[in-house]
């Protein structure tokens, strides 16, 4: 479980670092940008992101979304990112996961392309999901996602998260139907128990 104060919150606005069996998450900072920009511009990665994102995607794109948007929401309080780091090589971030403040979309994440198929965002969302309920406090997390995104869609019933709604939503490849994914604090608390903690 994840061991912040409600002292810390409220008066050091830092993301911490959070740690599963495999992975490091740092708080995201402006110096992750270099790596994120080697990683992220890949159309298997971008294809189900918001329709915010540029396709191509531009050379000095992510150093200036962290710099002028990212950065500021989190000092805000308004948002919670990490980078994902395998603990046997933490000087490179494999991907990204955050936490919104929002009525409809909480949490969002991108992993890079050879590191797929491992389980590794499983774990980076219990991770965030016991620092959304426990440390923040939230009663509830809402994940929209492309219904042919299904790989999201498994680590969502593989973590306990109820179907609430379906809708069509504009993506980096076009206008999809989407669907959105919810669970309480009490659902995920009582599913946490599934998941072994960090060592």
């Amino acid at each position: 479980m994840v061991q912040v104060t409600v002292f810390e919150i409220l008066f050091f606005p830092v993301t911490p670092e959070l740690r599963t069996k495999r992975l490091l998450l740092r708080p995201l900072q402006l110096s992750d940008a270099e790596q994120t920009q080697r990683l992220f511009p890949q159309w298997d990665i971008v294809k189900y992101l918001n329709s915010k994102v540029p396709w191509p995607y531009p050379a000095d794109r992510v150093f200036k979304v962290y710099r002028e948007e990212t950065l500021p929401a989190i000092e805000r309080g308004e948002e919670w990112h990490w980078t994902l780091r395998l603990r046997e090589a933490p000087d490179r971030h494999i991907g990204v996961i955050s936490l919104h403040r929002d009525e409809w979309d909480n949490r969002g994440y991108w992993l890079g392309l050879p590191w797929h198929r491992q389980g590794l965002m499983t774990e980076a969302v219990v991770a965030v999901n016991d620092y959304w309920f426990d440390v923040l406090g939230f009663t509830v997390l809402r994940a929209p996602k492309a219904v042919a995104n299904v790989a999201s869609r498994r680590i969502s019933e593989k973590t306990g998260m109820r179907l609430i709604a379906t809708l069509e939503r504009d993506y980096v490849s076009g206008r999809l139907p989407a669907e959105i994914w919810e669970i309480t604090a009490e659902e995920w608390r009582t599913k946490r128990a599934q998941f072994p903690s960090a060592p």
